[in-house]
């Protein structure tokens, strides 16, 4: 059976609101390479965490209104890296559409799974023990993955078993992502069409 060629999986988006102007190119088929400025240091840190670990080549820039909050900026750009992350899968032809990592990071285990389904539904089951990591507030790492899930049309389900630091859960989290989105987007030669008893997704 001939090996099936991956073409480029890579794209650009752009968004642009009275609250964040958001530039994103991701390369699906990449090696790890990222370059994140979206003003809150913590999460750049986070991204090319996501980056590194999913081998995505990933440059994200993001302009937003934190003098306000970080809210619109994390959210805004979880809306337009899910866009990126469903727009470079295309027909999703070929590719595993499952993946799922259990994570450790010191006293942190996070357990990630994702289906590239084409319907969102998103389940979190954590807490932090700070406000804030860094100029990150914890609670918009929720909102960051909610919106990542639902722009992108996943399945995506994130479990921390176990943790006491905040760095360290968090930290976890983007990693078993990235390592559950490699494996979902990874493509098998086996796989005719598209991996669904329906023919479709």
């Amino acid at each position: 059976m001939p090996k099936k060629t991956v073409t480029p999986r890579e794209v650009e988006k752009k968004r642009l609101t009275k609250e964040t102007e958001i530039s994103v190119r991701l390369n699906l088929d990449g090696t790890g390479i990222c370059k994140a400025d979206t003003g809150i240091g913590f999460f750049d840190h986070m991204l090319e965490g996501f980056a590194r670990h999913g081998l995505f080549d990933l440059e994200i820039s993001c302009s937003g209104d934190l003098h306000v909050d970080g809210h619109h900026t994390v959210e805004d750009c979880g809306i337009v890296i899910g866009e990126a992350i469903r727009e470079a899968v295309g027909s999703k032809e070929g590719i595993k559409r499952y993946g799922s990592m259990i994570l450790p990071m010191d006293d942190a285990l996070v357990l990630t799974a994702v289906d590239l389904c084409n319907r969102p539904y998103f389940a979190y089951d954590a807490s932090f023990k700070t406000e804030k990591i860094g100029y990150l507030d914890t609670e918009l790492v929720k909102e960051f993955f909610y919106a990542v899930s639902y722009s992108a049309m996943m399945n995506l389900h994130i479990k921390v078993l176990s943790g006491e630091n905040s760095h360290h859960i968090c930290e976890a989290m983007f990693k078993s992502f990235a390592k559950s989105l490699d494996m979902a987007v990874c493509v098998d030669p086996r796989i005719e069409s598209v991996l669904s008893t329906k023919g479709a997704l």
